[in-house]
């Protein structure tokens, strides 16, 4: 892992699927939904859980077989989002100890907002729902501007409508292309090993500033790298 000379963090991007949210259960439920329309057998949540953080397209892969550019796939991938949508946060939560972790956030002064690759239509009334909307920074979802990660353009937005430089942040993120997204952008990264990571992926080869198994160990990670910068 990389070492990078900071200046004090005041500002924390979380990726929301598989980092801030538990959101796997409710993405699951709709993927077998469809398979069950579709004349398919249910996926186990075991072997849909690490695929989650790959998206939509990917979730439609691992169930069905027409290419991607095919007509078949698309009736698919929006036959999938719009079940998902209509059981958006039934099961979802943030994981454990989420909670704790924006309250030491929000007590110590910190900035923090969510960056995700998901459309605005899934993510505002997911965040709504999590009693979010209120308490973040900013929300940049796949289509607040013009590119996705890992293109460091919604990172660098965040930092923008937070007012705070991209070395002074840090974000976390489950997936190597939120990591090489916060490398781009200038930001330290987390790798949240606790998400949807598969078993073929080994996060200590994507150049991360730092990894995480569990969320209790954010906080005393960014309290070590605060300590060792003051």
């Amino acid at each position: 892992m990389r070492r990078v000379e900071t200046d004090m963090l005041n500002a924390v991007f979380f990726d929301l699927d598989g980092t801030l949210a538990d959101t796997a259960p409710d993405l699951a439920a709709a993927l077998n939904d469809l398979c069950i329309e579709n004349g398919k057998d249910k996926i186990s949540f075991e072997t849909i859980r690490p695929v989650v953080s790959h998206g939509g397209n990917a979730l439609i892969r691992l169930a069905f077989e027409y290419p991607e550019s095919s007509a078949e796939f698309m009736q698919l991938r929006q036959r999938f989002l719009d079940i998902y949508n209509a059981r958006l946060h039934n099961s979802t939560n943030l994981f454990p100890g989420m909670t704790g972790v924006l309250a030491y956030l929000e007590q110590h002064h910190y900035f923090w907002g969510v960056v995700t690759n998901k459309p605005a239509w899934l993510t505002d009334p997911l965040m709504k729902k999590l009693d979010l909307s209120g308490r973040a920074t900013c929300v940049i979802s796949g289509d607040t501007t013009a590119h996705k990660k890992p293109h460091p353009e919604p990172l660098l937005h965040a930092c923008r409508i937070a007012g705070c430089e991209p070395g002074q942040s840090v974000y976390l993120g489950d997936a190597e292309r939120d990591i090489q997204a916060g490398r781009a952008a200038g930001m330290l990264t987390l790798v949240a090993r606790y998400g949807y990571i598969e078993k073929h992926e080994d996060p200590l080869t994507w150049n991360a500033d730092g990894i995480v198994d569990t969320v209790t160990e954010i906080v005393p990670w960014l309290e070590q790298l605060n300590t060792e910068n003051d």
